[in-house]
């Protein structure tokens, strides 16, 4: 594969937990693909949800990764110490009638059938104060949330490994929460605004955040940001077809075999390791992998996650 200097790739863990097998494979994939096209890996920590966040998860997975032999280049960002810069970017959108408050609560969405935001307050008027309050500290209780205005507008990208896929926002989605009504930022608003500040070129992630991509691009035009190429890798399922997560209750990757676990990444991946590769150090695992790394093999399907435990 031809190198590009210009590649900066990323990957971005959230501190809910310590690392699984889902999350390895993204960061195997990532990694990969930056340095099989000579690129910067870049680590951010989205650390934005602190209810969920468990204490000393983000250095247990620091350190997990440089385990695994996983050498990022940089230092590592952190999402919440950049609250003030998507405090202006939203500021900036209401200030630009692209945004809007809204105090719907889930029981008045659920009595209004709206499985998909109704835009109910979008031409509510609600008052300035309210507004104002909106974009206090995120430590703060808001009364309302900030959604983005949709439109019909098709929204479609190439992904390297999924294909064309669209999205009409207005149908399908709605008007998205930029701001929550508990004070935080919304994941779609930070990740925009994250990878554009990092120079991010290239996005490789799993599956489960596909249909998220039309909302980030919708974002980084109104923003006027570029857009990343993304290929979005095969997600880990349980047998009832759920996506292997700490939500799950995803068991924590075996730091005392890393060898094993990247082999059967790499297997995973569509890589197609040599057998005699088992035996392999970590070091010597991840510079095979970037030696043969070839986007084109990674399967769209996911995998059932009870194959993992086999030898």
């Amino acid at each position: 594969m031809p190198g590009t200097h210009h590649y900066i790739g990323r990957f971005a863990p959230s501190p809910t937990g310590a690392l699984h097998f889902g999350s390895l494979l993204a960061a195997l994939a990532s990694f990969l693909d930056a340095r099989a096209n000579q690129g910067r890996w870049l680590l951010r920590m989205e650390d934005l949800d602190p209810p969920r966040e468990i204490a000393g998860a983000a250095d247990q997975i620091l350190r997990t990764l440089e385990h695994f032999g996983f050498y990022w280049d940089g230092p590592v960002r952190y999402q919440s110490q950049h609250l003030e810069q998507y405090q202006q970017v939203v500021q900036q959108l209401i200030q630009q009638q692209r945004a809007y408050p809204c105090d719907c609560s889930r029981q008045q969405l659920a009595q209004r059938n709206a499985v998909i935001y109704d835009g109910y307050c979008r031409e509510r008027a609600l008052n300035s104060r309210q507004s104002t309050a909106t974009l206090t500290a995120s430590h703060s209780t808001p009364a309302v949330a900030i959604r983005v205005k949709t439109t019909d507008t098709r929204i479609g990208f190439k992904d390297s490994i999924q294909g064309n896929y669209q999205q009409q926002l207005g149908e399908e989605v709605g008007d998205f929460v930029i701001h929550r009504k508990d004070g935080f930022y919304a994941y779609q608003l930070a990740v925009v605004i994250d990878d554009a500040d990092q120079k991010i070129t290239h996005i490789v992630r799993g599956y489960d955040l596909l249909d998220s991509t039309p909302r980030q691009i919708y974002l980084q035009r109104l923003l006027q940001l570029p857009t990343p190429i993304y290929s979005h890798i095969p997600i880990l399922v349980n047998h009832l077809g759920q996506k292997l997560s700490k939500q799950t209750f995803a068991s924590a990757i075996d730091p005392e075999r890393p060898a094993r676990a990247l082999f059967q990444g790499l297997t995973l991946l569509g890589q197609q390791p040599p057998e005699d590769l088992r035996e392999a150090t970590t070091h010597e695992m991840l510079r095979w992998g970037a030696d043969h790394w070839d986007l084109s093999r990674i399967p769209r399907q996911p995998h059932l996650a009870e194959s993992l435990l086999e030898p």
